[in-house]
């Protein structure tokens, strides 16, 4: 049985393992040739999954192995990155940090509502769009869709963009923070108010630096906590389609998922006892590789021809959304005068 099911994953994480290897040895090379890696393994291995995706589809007997480097192997990762941090990093950017994140969200929700209702989409695919951008990208779109009862194309449609729209914020932003003159805490704040999911943060954070990474990570997953508060409000709102009520109470308890409680709690346990090097040191590597492996998979799970199907109406929706998250985020930035 257990050799059933090793094999059951074993193509998948095998062809997510090889375009990993390739793009840690493109950043070897980049390193080789010029001095520096001017892309991440953590991007590359995004930009060469996708690219695997829009030429040759995985078939079935990749898809599990794919799922479980996306999923269980990020998890893993996000939380040894826990061991990392710490919580001080988050309380230096000023006690009204949290409450700004909240506003955000909030904003960038019932924003996002409006703009895709301006635009003619329809009440579900507003509200998914608006979700996804404002929370945290797919996993916000899967745990409101049957809150709100969304069709299946819907939920297909608003998932693809965040895949892909997430794929060029994650290439986009360190070049953003450049422009825009960012310190590394800035630069770590906007990644975490803006970026889809937790995985998309540490790859577009990286090249800027570990405090960067760090800030952006810890802002991110408190923007994660909002999920709960907004899927209880859109579960208390008039619903449409059979069953979304039972699909709701399904979901509130998963909201906060078991890796975000353990990157928490080795947070704070780093914050109050001190952690020797010789164990931070191969915990971040694991991590590391592990996170690598996991951007591989998001690439291989990236249909491009998926968004071209979606029509103009939900790109115009999804981008003019993101750029008023963006607009709000640099805006708190200013205001709480975070150097």
């Amino acid at each position: 049985m257990g050799v059933m099911v090793m094999r059951q994953y074993l193509s998948g994480t095998m062809l997510c393992g090889g375009v990993s290897a390739a793009a840690m040895l493109l950043e070897h090379a980049e390193t080789a040739l010029f001095g520096r890696s001017w892309l991440e393994a953590l991007v590359l291995a995004i930009l060469l999954g996708t690219a695997v995706r829009t030429l040759w589809q995985p078939g079935l007997r990749y898809r599990a192995g794919i799922n479980f480097c996306a999923k269980t192997l990020l998890e893993i990762a996000i939380v040894l990155l826990g061991a990392a941090v710490s919580v001080q990093a988050l309380a230096a950017a000023g006690p009204g940090l949290l409450g700004g994140i909240a506003a955000t969200v909030v904003l960038g929700v019932l924003g996002g509502i409006g703009i895709g209702r301006l635009l003619g989409l329809n009440r579900n695919m507003a509200i998914l769009v608006a979700c996804g951008n404002a929370i945290c990208g797919n996993s916000a779109i899967a745990a409101v869709a049957p809150v709100i009862g969304a069709a299946g194309a819907e939920i297909a449609a608003a998932i693809a963009f965040t895949a892909v729209l997430g794929v060029v914020v994650v290439l986009g932003l360190p070049l953003l923070a450049v422009a825009l003159h960012f310190s590394l805490a800035q630069a770590g704040i906007f990644a975490g108010l803006t970026v889809y999911a937790v995985p998309q943060v540490l790859a577009a954070t990286a090249p800027l630096g570990a405090l960067a990474v760090q800030v952006g990570t810890l802002v991110k997953l408190v923007r994660v906590m909002m999920l709960g508060p907004v899927v209880l409000t859109l579960s208390l709102l008039p619903r449409r389609g059979d069953g979304a009520g039972d699909a709701a109470a399904v979901r509130l308890h998963q909201v906060v998922p078991w890796f975000i409680l353990g990157f928490l709690a080795l947070a704070a346990l780093r914050s109050v006892v001190e952690v020797p090097p010789a164990l931070l040191a191969p915990s971040a590597r694991v991590s590391g590789l592990l996170t690598v492996i996991a951007m591989a998979a998001l690439g291989l799970g990236t249909d491009l021809r998926a968004v071209m199907r979606a029509g103009p109406r939900v790109t115009a929706a999804v981008i003019l959304s993101l750029l008023l998250l963006g607009a709000v985020a640099l805006a708190l930035i200013r205001l709480l005068g975070v150097a």
